[in-house]
């Protein structure tokens, strides 16, 4: 085997480690490291969760005297600042380490190569970018917003065949079957917000967490995303299912105290780039999911905020006075929106397909 083939192997299972922490790190990046010394790991680790020890740290510890001399196998750049822990840099360096593989530098300006740099100026080798698109995937939020962007949004839709998401009078329980709907779940865990409307509330009296999770027992284990509801009019029931933990629900909108009381977050109404961009800043959402009507994904989809569509197709006919999934009035072929395709998976009786937006150049 040669080296390359090696250091994929070994970051593959690191990456596996990350993997395992995706669900309970938020607002931290989902990491995983391996301690590898005569071609057998020594030390595992992967993120704690927020205000715990980071991934090195763990790998550190189990590895002990075995560290020096070994190679560190780090989905993410190693931080080389204080912050709710020591530099992890500094861990690898005190322990005697002598390589170190990244999959991918951190982009947050206190990081940004330091960490790399740090191990370099202390002799200790270093290798940047194996399996690098993996470890990307699984922390795209954090990676985008670290470098100056927007959160990463996804924008979920269910729909028939027909390209309709819910019956005239609202009704949409259920379009796609079991498979499709414990999938969402998934995504729900990925994500640090999910965005919806009023009207969704009202017509579904959707709670919008996640409540089941392949090979997870123990749901109190995960960070819940958070709920924010738009609400433009200041519509939204008390007797609402989601506000049974207003803890984790954000409403926009005008201030009502009766969700004041509650404890219920509240900010006024922002235009929607504004709304990540302070999500981002004041909540440290860098990962979101929009489930809401045709109007606002509409919205997010013109308004180029839309990073990724999941959209599930079930094989059905809902005919042409159900709800549409998209509902733009576009008079020219110019003026269509176009995607790449990126997976196709089939679920039960649907599929599922994962889809960027192409960026038309001129």
């Amino acid at each position: 085997m040669s080296e390359q083939e090696r250091d994929h192997y070994w970051m593959s299972q690191a990456l596996a480690l990350a993997k395992t922490a995706q669900f309970r790190t938020r607002p931290n990046p989902a990491v995983g490291c391996v301690i590898v010394k005569d071609q057998h790991i020594v030390g595992r680790g992967s993120t704690a969760p927020v205000g715990g020890p980071h991934a090195e740290v763990f790998a550190l510890r189990e590895a002990g005297v075995q560290a020096q001399n070994a190679t560190a196998y780090v989905t993410l750049e190693p931080c080389s600042h204080y912050g709710r822990t020591p530099p992890c840099a500094n861990a690898l360096i005190e322990a005697g380490v002598s390589r170190v593989v990244i999959a991918t530098l951190d982009p947050n300006p206190l990081v940004a190569g330091k960490g790399q740099t740090m191990l370099n100026q202390a002799g200790i080798t270093t290798q940047v970018g194996v399996l690098e698109e993996q470890a990307q995937e699984l922390n795209r939020g954090f990676l985008k917003v670290m470098a100056g962007g927007l959160p990463y949004v996804r924008l979920k839709v269910a729909s028939s065949l027909d390209g309709r998401t819910a019956m005239a009078s609202g009704e949409s329980k259920w379009i796609t079957g079991v498979d499709a709907r414990l999938d969402v779940q998934y995504w729900r865990a990925r994500s640090g917000a999910i965005i919806t409307g009023v009207d969704t509330v009202l017509a579904d009296d959707c709670q919008l967490n996640v409540r089941a999770l392949p090979d997870v027992d123990d749901l109190s284990e995960i960070v819940q995303p958070k709920r924010i509801i738009l609400d433009r009019q200041g519509r939204l029931p008390l007797t609402a299912k989601l506000l049974q933990h207003p803890e984790t629900v954000v409403v926009m909108g005008p201030f009502r105290q009766e969700l004041a009381d509650l404890g219920v977050v509240q900010f006024p109404v922002l235009p929607l780039q504004q709304l990540l961009e302070h999500i981002a800043k004041e909540h440290h959402i860098y990962d979101v999911m929009i489930e809401a009507g045709a109007t606002l994904s509409t919205a997010f989809l013109q308004e180029d905020l839309v990073d990724e569509v999941i959209s599930y197709v079930a094989p059905t006919l809902l005919g042409c006075s159900a709800r549409a999934m998209f509902n733009a009035e576009l008079d020219k072929m110019a003026q269509q929106l176009r995607f790449e395709l990126i997976d196709l998976t089939q679920l039960g009786q649907d599929i599922r397909l994962r889809l960027v937006p192409i960026q038309e150049t001129v």
